[in-house]
């Protein structure tokens, strides 16, 4: 009976422990409202800038230099690619596509 009230009050005091609640995690305002409207939440993000950003982004993919289009041409084309590998993409591109024959 003695240990029996003895691991009663031990699980009391665990209980008691590891419910607590300290006063640190109380400081935090989202401990109240964690959610915040959109204004406040997206205030960092200007929509004018991504935008802007993402229509640049569209302008440099259209406008690719002249080596670069015959680099990914070359990429597309194993054999050329491999021979890029050894004498590179410039040569490999004037290899394989250089000289477009005619019938």
């Amino acid at each position: 009976m003695r240990t029996l009230i003895i691991l009663m009050l031990l699980a009391v005091l665990v209980m008691a422990a590891t419910s607590y609640e300290s006063h640190e995690s109380m400081e935090s305002h989202e401990y109240l409202n964690p959610f915040i409207n959109r204004q406040r939440a997206n205030g960092f993000i200007h929509a004018d800038t991504r935008l802007e950003a993402i229509s640049q982004e569209r302008i440099r993919e259209r406008n690719k230099a002249p080596q670069e289009r015959q680099r990914e041409i070359c990429e597309d084309y194993y054999p050329c690619e491999l021979y890029a590998f050894r004498h590179g993409y410039a040569a490999a591109y004037r290899h394989y596509f250089g000289r477009r024959r005619t019938k």
